[in-house]
């Protein structure tokens, strides 16, 4: 293998660089870098997930893993690591081989206390190809430029929680997330009109009927779910953030007849309120569009709500998923 180029001397046509700060210390962002069990919680851009196969972290040591994309595709990867330099660097070859995707690039991380702001890291990601047309194909066919981006801040996420004890004792949020063939700009619009929303919003056989809707922090929005024979439920949203076209935040809950917060109709000790958060990024991966990804937390749950919660999880997902099929049904007949 050559010799690797110094970073301050590669061009910007075969180089992708990524810097985010960090929320927590140097050690422990390395920790969370260098253990597959950390990085199986955050590794990859937003809704993927990641299979680790073989993990040796040493000079010359490997790592095969799997990356799951949110749209069901798998990503074969193998990274063979080139300088182990703990807690501050981290140099490795990406690819190589029939048997993984076809991309070969060599990543240097470092990890630097920020001057003046102690308890906080500096994380800097280079990858640098060995040409422009291979720096191209990645973008063009990963969009890695906005993978790297959105991976870095799903680190960052995972290891503030860790460096603030957010995650001690608590249980694991709700999350799903789904790709879906059409620009961001049209996926945020068809959550956020009113009459958009109530062409598709719900589980599948459902159709929904939309009461009130003032999206905007402060705000609210009420709605009924309609079953044929089956009845009726009706829920509310509470705007917390409107940040278009990248993030939604509400305080969901079922409501009254005059609006008011109810408990759930199927289950008393379900949390009486809860906090979903949605984004909207561009799909790193194959196939281009946009991720949906949402996740959910029970707000206020005693012991006995945070378990119903944590025991809905897979009922959550049946329900998220037709919502995410209907969804896309919807997107597909505008076009």
């Amino acid at each position: 293998m050559a010799p690797m180029t110094r970073p301050d001397d590669v061009p910007a046509d075969r180089l992708i660089e990524t810097t985010r700060i960090v929320a927590a210390p140097r050690e422990l962002v390395w920790q969370v870098w260098s253990d597959p069990q950390h990085l199986a919680q955050w590794w990859g851009p937003t809704g993927f997930t990641t299979t680790t196969k073989e993990f040796d972290l040493r000079v010359g040591g490997q790592w095969r893993f799997t990356m799951h994309g949110p749209d069901g595709h798998d990503y074969e990867n193998r990274v063979t690591f080139l300088a182990v330099e703990a807690p501050a660097r981290l140099v490795y070859r990406h690819g190589g081989g029939k048997d993984v995707e076809p991309i070969d690039f060599t990543s240097t991380v470092s990890f630097e206390p920020v001057p003046g702001e102690p308890g906080k890291t500096r994380v800097t990601l280079r990858a640098v190809f060995p040409n422009a047309n291979a720096r191209e194909f990645v973008i063009r066919t990963y969009d890695a430029a906005e993978g790297g981006k959105q991976t870095l801040g799903r680190l960052a996420a995972h290891v503030e929680a860790l460096a603030t004890n957010a995650t001690a004792g608590a249980s694991a949020p709700f999350r799903i997330a789904r790709v879906v063939r059409a620009p961001r700009e049209l996926v945020w619009q068809v959550w956020t009109d009113r009459e958009h929303l109530a062409q598709w919003f719900g589980p599948k056989g459902c159709t929904l009927t939309v009461e009130e809707f003032d999206l905007r922090p402060g705000g609210r929005v009420l709605y009924t779910m309609h079953w044929k024979g089956a009845g009726a439920m009706r829920g509310k949203w509470t705007i917390r953030e409107v940040q278009s076209p990248e993030r939604l935040v509400f305080v969901t809950s079922f409501a009254g007849a005059n609006g008011e917060t109810v408990r759930a109709p199927f289950a008393d000790q379900w949390p009486l309120e809860m906090l979903s958060v949605v984004t909207f990024e561009p799909h790193a991966g194959k196939g281009k569009g946009t991720v949906v990804a949402l996740q959910t937390t029970a707000l206020g749950a005693d012991a006995a709500e945070q378990k119903v919660f944590d025991d809905g999880h897979a009922s959550m997902t049946g329900g998220w998923g037709g919502t995410f099929e209907q969804l896309e049904g919807y997107l597909a007949r505008l076009g």
